[in-house]
């Protein structure tokens, strides 16, 4: 009896780990999502032309006005949304993603590069996420929608068993060009290289690793990917202002004090996806030793019962 427990157990938890979840944007789009590890993504491209503020993402199509603009900005490859925005969504250049209307739908944003750096290491552990260029050994063909519907053959090792369904929208760049749909698919990260340049991810059909590269923030037109605010099985992150962690910048220890009182896991993340220090916190609060820890920036996740908060960490 106990076994058919267990097996009729399992099959529920199959199944309800089966079901698709779906998320809309301020424009009424709705987009499938998968949980990988413990976040949650978006299975489809953003396609939204408004921030969360209700203000316009404006649509520049002239190759001039797109190469000198300044602000945010969303396009369609070859300029044609109706045959393009459906399947394979808008363009963005990296103002756009980094508008603080937020582009994402409400509890949503675009991913950093420690949460690409995340996910990364949880499907391939082959995986270098402080590498520059190409990285990993299976983990493209594990995040490419699999066949060659949109993605060019041979479309090398997509498997898609991780559900990303990732699909290539090609890029605009330079002169306002499009160019490589159907052989490439770029990604923003939330993340700046320099004061030009921002990271992002490069899925491709000829091979099953990532690339890891950066690209000009105004110039180039990608995809993006959002991701939720929350874990899995949590209710929505705090919002920073909730938990207060000093002092920040640290050098030695840091006081952490969450408003709900209740037992708290900690994680300090380096910027590669890397958890480099772990406690736990009774009552939503203590004293954690920081001393061990290089200076540099880092992401601390405090997990609870129901609630899980994020923020970022600078150590002196």
């Amino acid at each position: 009896m106990k076994q058919i427990l267990i097996f009729f157990t399992t099959i529920t938890i199959l199944v309800s780990n089966s079901m698709a979840q779906t998320v809309t944007d301020i424009d009424g789009n709705v987009y499938n999502t998968v949980t990988i590890g413990t976040q949650i993504w978006m299975k489809e491209n953003l396609r939204v032309t408004r921030y969360n503020n209700g203000m316009t993402v404006p649509n520049v199509i002239n190759p001039t006005a797109w190469t000198n603009i300044a602000s945010g900005a969303r396009c369609y490859y070859n300029n044609d949304s109706v045959v393009y925005a459906p399947v394979y969504g808008a363009l963005y250049n990296w103002a756009a993603a980094n508008d603080p209307g937020g582009i994402c739908p409400a509890g949503w944003h675009v991913p950093g590069e420690h949460e690409w750096n995340i996910m990364e290491k949880y499907l391939d552990s082959a995986v270098d996420t402080t590498a520059t260029g190409l990285s990993g050994t299976d983990i493209g063909g594990k995040l490419k929608e699999a066949g060659t519907a949109h993605w060019t053959s041979p479309n090398t090792g997509a498997v898609n068993s991780s559900g990303f369904s990732a699909i290539p929208g090609g890029y605009r760049y330079i002169y306002a060009s499009y160019t490589d749909i159907g052989n490439y698919g770029y990604w923003w990260t939330a993340d700046e290289y320099d004061v030009s340049g921002a990271w992002d991810r490069l899925l491709s059909y000829d091979n099953t690793q990532i690339y890891r590269y950066y690209h000009d923030k105004m110039l180039s037109g990608f995809s993006i990917r959002c991701i939720c605010n929350k874990e899995s099985g949590t209710t929505e992150m705090d919002t920073p202002e909730s938990v207060i962690v000093t002092p920040n910048p640290a050098h030695h220890r840091i006081s952490v004090a969450c408003p709900d009182k209740q037992k708290m896991h900690l994680r300090v993340y380096n910027m590669i996806g890397e958890c480099v220090l772990e406690t736990m916190l009774i009552d939503g609060k203590g004293d954690v030793a920081v001393n061990s820890l290089s200076k540099g920036v880092y992401i601390i996740r405090l997990v609870g019962d129901s609630k899980t908060s994020q923020m970022k960490l600078i150590k002196e």
